[in-house]
């Protein structure tokens, strides 16, 4: 075990403190496509169905990037997981902005995967699972034991306690 890897949160409470963010981005993203919703008019789920995209994209990149930025979210706090830079210093808004990109790689892979396939809802949750499963156990092979799209975007996660 290397110097960086003692203060580096284990695999299980990052990965409680991802679910628990889902969670709490369940409200922020239904606060979103209302706020989306009443402006543009929109009276079907499917209409203007890419700028609903768009901007629940952006929404959250500015929740995440602000947050990030300062040092944590609520659920990273709740889990006492602080983010930093490769130097342990607090994010700058644009290091923030490019692991929110790079975190992208979660979810991104399966859905351009399904996209021209016209798969089944089950079988893109499926899919979706067993890629978000994977990628989380390639942390482990991570020197540092960080997740690779913290090792792109030149940030870690460390313990705050």
């Amino acid at each position: 075990m290397n110097a960086n890897s003692l203060n580096t949160p284990s695999l299980t409470r990052r990965m409680a403190c991802w679910l628990y963010e889902g969670i709490l981005l369940f409200g922020v993203v239904f606060i979103a496509g209302y706020l989306f919703s009443a402006l543009s008019q929109t009276r079907h789920a499917l209409d203007n169905r890419p700028g609903m995209q768009a901007f629940l994209f952006l929404v959250l990149g500015i929740y995440f990037t602000w947050f990030w930025h300062r040092g944590q979210t609520l659920a990273m706090k709740t889990w006492h997981i602080r983010v930093v830079d490769t130097q342990g210093r607090p994010l700058s808004q644009k290091k923030a902005f490019l692991r929110y990109l790079a975190s992208w790689l979660w979810f991104l892979p399966p859905l351009l995967l399904t996209w021209p396939l016209g798969l089944p809802a089950l079988e893109i949750a499926v899919l979706m699972t067993g890629w978000v499963l994977v990628w989380a156990l390639l942390s482990r092979l991570h020197p540092g034991r960080q997740f690779w799209h913290d090792a792109l975007a030149g940030t870690r996660l460390i313990s705050s306690r």
